[in-house]
């Protein structure tokens, strides 16, 4: 049988600043398209959603087939009954946004939209790390951090949508202004914006010795409003003090935010994904030391590496849209 007989699945993942799509045959473990766009400074949300239209019909284009159904990835709360997005923390023009029906409607075909750290968890559960387990907590560390919850193979998203969202638990009470209002919270304290944010302001105000912020320094160009989350993770490898400082006090925060779920909900197994989480093994010593320490002895959950990395998020959305085939 030719692929262009079979039935296609859709998946979509919007990020806050990569959307990416991909084209799966059911069954099948492997893309048979792919393709990703980056949103320019200052794009809104209704630039995102003609970005991905026009980025799902090219790969529809290029491999035709019976679109069966989609499945949806948002990066900020989402309320999954109603296919409706509420907002986006990080870009404007989301707001109460019915992605689903807009979708249906475009693609005609069925849409389930979810929380992309609700769909992270399923794409790890499904394909990836989260295998064999019968409740898994996903959590998501880059731009912001987001959770979700798989429990008996089936998302779990609360009575009001919002389980999972450990990024805003407040671990650090004062501590760094969160987008949602409060301070202190894990995300504030251990995303990435959050550390590059605690980094600059520390080489602006000089709180630096020879040995501290130097090497930081040095890979952004010797500005301190150049320096971002990554720099401090490399700058902390090769040594520097003020970046081992901030990187690992991050670290310390997300394990405080992941022992409290570990108390409340008791996972088989914890799924971190994300780009912080590759910033070496000494931070995820310290996170994983961390939430042993603020959770009860009796709990044994895994604190383990996702599987599918940056496309665990897009592999939910498949496993979504083969729900509804």
């Amino acid at each position: 049988m030719s692929v262009a007989t079979h039935q296609l699945l859709l998946a979509l993942d919007y990020g806050g600043t990569k959307h990416t799509a991909a084209l799966l045959v059911p069954g099948e473990q492997a893309w048979l398209a792919h393709g990703r766009v980056y949103a320019p400074p200052g794009a809104d949300g209704a630039w995102d959603q003609a970005a991905m239209l026009r980025l799902a019909r090219e790969l529809l284009a290029q491999h035709p087939g019976r679109l069966a159904a989609i499945g949806v990835s948002f990066g900020g709360p989402v309320d999954a009954g109603r296919g409706v997005v509420r907002l986006s923390h990080h870009v404007p023009g989301w707001e109460e946004t019915p992605l689903r029906d807009r979708l249906q409607a475009e693609l005609v075909a069925p849409v389930a939209v979810d929380n992309d750290a609700n769909v992270a968890a399923l794409g790890e559960w499904r394909f990836g790390a989260g295998q064999a387990c019968d409740s898994v907590f996903y959590v998501t560390v880059s731009t912001g951090v987001g959770g979700g919850w798989v429990l008996g193979g089936r998302i779990w998203s609360g009575a009001d949508g919002m389980a999972g969202e450990i990024g805003h638990n407040v671990v650090r009470p004062g501590g760094v202004p969160c987008v949602c209002g409060k301070a202190g919270c894990v995300e504030a304290e251990a995303c990435g914006w959050g550390i590059a944010a605690k980094a600059r302001r520390r080489l602006d105000e000089g709180q630096k010795t020879k040995d501290e912020g130097e090497r930081l320094l040095a890979l952004s160009g010797g500005r301190a409003d150049g320096v971002t989350a990554q720099m401090v993770a490399q700058a902390a490898a090769e040594g520097d003090a003020l970046a081992q400082e901030l990187l690992y006090g991050a670290a310390e925060a997300l394990g405080m935010g992941i022992g409290a779920a570990l108390n409340l909900m008791n996972p088989q197994r914890v799924v971190l994904g994300g780009g912080i989480t590759k910033s070496g093994e000494r931070w995820w010593q310290i996170v994983r030391e961390t939430a042993r320490a603020h959770a009860l002895p009796q709990t044994r959950a895994e604190i383990v590496p996702a599987a599918l990395g940056d496309d665990a998020p897009l592999w939910g959305a498949a496993a979504l849209a083969q729900s509804l085939v």
